[in-house]
């Protein structure tokens, strides 16, 4: 089932930008908190909210890994020309 799961999550972050997700889960969240929603509408938004911080968590590992390798790219040229 994670199999499935994960190619679930991914064409969901394909579709929906950083922002779109974040936004959307703030309101989520909102009405969550807002209550008067049945039980089963509940249950509905607690599962979109815990697919779209899985979504942002995703961009988020994405856009660290990216900054991670410039960082390194950056360290390694200055290793290098600090060794000439």
């Amino acid at each position: 089932m994670t199999g499935k799961t994960d190619k679930t999550e991914q064409a969901a972050a394909e579709v929906l930008g950083y922002e779109q997700a974040r936004d959307e889960l703030i309101e989520v969240v909102r009405r969550l908190e807002a209550g008067g929603t049945t039980l089963e509408e509940s249950l509905a938004l607690w599962e979109r909210g815990e697919e779209l911080a899985r979504v942002c968590r995703r961009w988020l590992d994405g856009a660290r890994a990216r900054l991670d390798a410039a960082l390194a790219e950056e360290a390694g040229a200055e290793g290098a020309e600090g060794a000439g």
